[in-house]
């Protein structure tokens, strides 16, 4: 059974999407961009635009009752690979142990002229 995952911890959808769904145990968390949903603002720099990513990945997993340790799949995006080591460091600290599976690529943009977009899947163990 296919469930919608809505939090006002993170920000709303810009599209036809939600947040997350969750499905057969699992959380499929939509890409996440660096938008603060108190101020709707997106902060400066790569580092505190990842922070605000994480941030809002957390509070969909807290909604959805999942934990970081929970995430088996990260897909991150970035608008130039040379902010990859900075934003590695930031989403290091969320995934100290036992980190997921990843993929990081470079895209020509993103929404809402970001740098760093993530997105998750988590199953619960």
């Amino acid at each position: 059974m296919k469930k919608v995952v809505h939090t006002d911890k993170a920000p709303k959808a810009i599209g036809p999407y939600s947040q997350a769904i969750e499905a057969n145990g699992m959380l499929f968390i939509s890409g996440q961009v660096p938008v603060n949903p108190e101020n709707g603002q997106i902060p400066e720099g790569i580092v505190a635009q990842t922070e605000q990513v994480m941030k809002n990945i957390e509070a969909i997993l807290t909604e959805a009752g999942y934990k970081f340790s929970d995430v088996i799949k990260s897909t991150c995006l970035l608008s130039d690979m040379a902010n990859f080591k900075q934003m590695n460091e930031i989403y290091g600290k969320y995934y100290a142990e036992n980190p997921p599976a990843r993929a990081a690529f470079a895209v020509k943009e993103l929404p809402l002229k970001a740098l760093v977009e993530i997105e998750t899947i988590a199953v619960k163990s």
